[in-house]
């Protein structure tokens, strides 16, 4: 089974916080592989790969069902989901990733702009001193 990490390094590795691990497993997103004796959540290498790939959706706009769905195909665990027509979904999945993607690139386009804006509006003020 591999080395077993309690909630706080899962949270460090991952970059997540505890309430987030913890919200993720209340919704049935991930569970913990085991509990120790003292009741502690215990999460295997299986169980972080699970983390990282919802953290990847999260900022693309997945909902908890769309997250649902794309973990039952990808990696599935017992009481997951049956997804009908796991490649159709797949694809599905993969246009609206590549739709967020151009928004997000879109939005850092607007950002980046704005960036030489505001350095060029400073650099003005400080020549005028």
């Amino acid at each position: 089974m591999g080395e077993r990490m309690q909630i706080g390094e899962v949270a460090e590795r991952t970059g997540l916080s505890l309430r987030t691990i913890r919200y993720y497993e209340e919704v049935g997103l991930v569970v913990p592989s085991a509990r120790s004796q003292g009741g502690f959540r215990l999460y295997t290498e299986p169980d972080i790969d699970r983390l990282q790939l919802i953290k990847r959706m999260k900022p693309l706009g997945f909902q908890l069902e769309e997250m649902r769905d794309l973990l039952a195909i990808l990696d599935p665990t017992p009481g997951c989901p049956e997804i009908e027509d796991p490649a159709a979904r797949l694809v599905e999945f993969r246009e609206a990733t590549a739709k967020a993607r151009a928004e997000l690139r879109a939005k850092l386009a607007i950002a980046e702009e704005f960036e030489v804006l505001l350095r060029s509006h400073i650099l003005a003020l400080k020549s005028r001193h």
